[in-house]
């Protein structure tokens, strides 16, 4: 399609499309933290543990680059 290969295509969908899930995902937790009125420790808390799994992620992706996988 367009001139692009699978892989190609899965990577720009894995990097931008999974990267502005992630983005909107924050926007969600701070939409959370803000109706919920949970304050700094609790605003905290949500981003921390709802956001663990981005914080995996995208370490995966950087020692992907660093080691050249």
């Amino acid at each position: 399609m367009f001139g692009l290969t699978e892989e190609q295509i899965s990577d720009f969908g894995m990097t931008f499309g999974v990267g502005a899930f992630m983005l909107f995902m924050l926007f969600i937790i701070g939409e959370i933290a803000w109706k919920s009125k949970a304050g700094k420790a609790g605003t905290f808390v949500l981003f921390f543990v709802l956001a663990f799994g981005m914080i995996g992620f995208v370490a995966k992706a950087v020692i992907q680059k660093m080691w050249g996988i």
